[in-house]
């Protein structure tokens, strides 16, 4: 005679595939609701990082990523820190910005990417000579790297900056004003290849063009380009010269006849830096000029940290993780490139929605939709609509409860959560996770997510906008340590795997709770449940 509980196995047994099958359709459905977000569940296993303070503290001495040995061997260009151990511009470091200078200058540069979306005028001291018509307050958080110009090549070390088009460097003879660099100045006379362009012909129409630069042209090709700090501006002679962006003995990264600004008539927040390096999309630009080549295909990875390298790479080493990074071998993540024609020279993306430890924060998708969003390498602080900020905010907060709260709200200009950690040496911060279109991930490596203030005071490093049509952006602080790869002509941005980062954190997993009762899941929650769910069949039906 069977047993009650034989008996009850056996009818569990004949139900099973039944109630299985409404589950899974239930799965399905749910998925194709949870908003394109793929494979949330793998970044969700992660709810926060065990930080050493330690790592977030500036080093003096220069610590390149085990990867980082062969960027130059293989035509890459090495990135680094302006202000860094491992800078070139030995110079810069005597004067390191303090976090409110560095945010000081931050919110002049945002300040100017809204005006130029709005269109306004907001450089008034030097409009009369210089109409600010491209550029803006470079700031002082900028990375550089070192290229090579004329014939024979004459070593320069320039900022790169995705947000300009135009490249230019300081020339001799600086015939009105030259602001004072660590390199010497590049010598036109002293290249063989060296040629200036004259007003009638079509690089002299497409700079102006580009740059909206109207200036009266008689025989050589003017260029003069202001920035929205009202005193830092570039102008002199628009000119062709041989680029060179490797070492090594090839032909491969030679560009003949590449056209720059050969400024002689320089000042502002430049640092000891040569010039500028434009990665934006115009004609002008240098990822259009190496087109051909190149394919306007080029990838970055920022350093994690002031005192280690990242990469600047172009055509075919791309995206190659083989060298760049041992620990995943996952391909980038994609998400559409946009344009506006209010701003061509930007790199537009959509973002859909954040995550904090775990959890998407429920923030309308309008939020997002009208603002706007562009990826800048020279914005520092990542500026988020004001109602996306404070869901971000109060979740972060939530999370970081156990420790003091730092209470003056802008004491550091833009930053409103700060934290005193004197006698901590390790902290457990949230994981913070950015969503754009195309179900693509961004998780923010553990420098993005606090910044050190002083010896004492770390703050959430992001911040909101004045108004919910601000144009939002994803600044450097939050790129740092993964390659990020625009595929210009694709029409495409991607997220790839951890290139140059140098992080410490170790991730923890979720803590185990007794589940409480709750409303119908979300359905982000729904689909990490239909795809993590373990069904344990009893013993005897085995």
């Amino acid at each position: 005679m069977p047993s009650s509980m034989a008996i009850s196995y056996y009818f569990l047994f004949l139900l099973f595939p039944s109630v299985l099958r409404l589950f899974l359709d239930d799965c399905s459905d749910r998925k194709v609701e949870a908003y394109g977000f793929k494979e949330m569940t793998q970044n969700f296993q992660s709810q926060s990082h065990v930080v050493s303070l330690s790592s977030l503290m500036p080093a003096q001495v220069c610590s390149t990523p085990a990867q980082g040995s062969d960027i130059l061997s293989r035509g890459e260009l090495q990135v680094t820190h302006k202000h860094g151990p491992c800078s070139p511009l030995k110079e810069a470091n005597k004067k390191i910005p303090s976090l409110t200078q560095i945010l000081m200058d931050d919110r002049s540069r945002i300040k100017f990417i809204h005006s130029k979306i709005s269109n306004q005028d907001l450089v008034t001291n030097f409009a009369s000579k210089i109409p600010a018509n491209s550029g803006y307050s470079l700031g002082t958080e900028n990375f550089v790297v070192r290229i090579g110009l004329g014939t024979p090549m004459q070593n320069l070390t320039l900022i790169l900056d995705t947000g300009s088009d135009l490249t230019w460097v300081q020339c001799q003879p600086c015939v009105a004003n030259c602001y004072l660099q660590q390199d010497p100045l590049f010598n036109p006379s002293a290249s063989s290849t060296y040629s200036n362009i004259t007003c009638n012909s079509h690089a002299c129409a497409q700079l102006q063009q580009s740059t909206g630069n109207s200036r009266s042209c008689n025989t050589t090709c003017i260029y003069q380009i202001a920035y929205g700090d009202g005193s830092s501006y570039s102008e002199g002679y628009f000119a062709t010269d041989t680029l060179t962006l490797s070492d090594l003995s090839s032909s491969d990264n030679v560009f003949p006849k590449f056209e720059f600004g050969c400024g002689e008539n320089n000042q502002g927040q430049f640092g000891s830096a040569d010039g500028l390096l434009g990665l934006g999309r115009n004609q002008v630009s240098m990822v259009s000029q190496t087109a051909q080549k190149y394919r306007k295909l080029f990838s970055y990875c920022l350093p994690s940290t002031r005192s280690s390298t990242g990469f600047l790479a172009f055509g075919s080493q791309v995206g190659d993780h083989d060298h760049h990074s041992s620990s995943s071998s996952s391909a980038p993540q994609y998400t559409p490139l946009l344009i506006d024609s209010n701003i061509p020279s930007f790199y537009f993306i959509t973002m859909m929605g954040i995550s904090v430890g775990g959890k998407n924060l429920s923030i309308p998708q309008s939020v997002f939709t009208t603002s706007g969003t562009i990826i800048d390498s020279g914005t520092v602080i990542t500026r988020l609509p004001p109602a996306a900020y404070s869901a971000l905010r109060s979740a972060f907060r939530q999370a970081m409860s156990e420790y003091p709260v730092y209470s003056i709200e802008y004491t550091y200009v833009m930053l409103d959560t700060c934290y005193n950690l004197n006698g901590y040496d390790t902290i457990t911060i949230p994981t913070i996770v950015l969503h754009f279109a195309g179900g693509v991930n961004l998780s923010i490596d553990q420098s993005g997510i606090l910044i050190q203030a002083n010896k004492t005071h770390y703050c959430l490093a992001f911040a909101g906008n004045n108004a919910g049509n601000d144009l939002g952006i994803l600044g450097n602080l939050q790129q740092r340590g993964i390659e990020v790869i625009y595929n210009v002509t694709g029409g495409k941005l991607g997220f790839g795997t951890s290139a140059c980062s140098t992080e410490t954190a170790v991730s923890t997993p979720p803590p185990m709770t007794a589940p409480a009762p709750a409303p119908a899941p979300h359905p982000m929650e729904t689909q990490a449940l239909c795809t993590s769910i373990n069904i344990i069949l009893p013993q005897q039906l085995i």
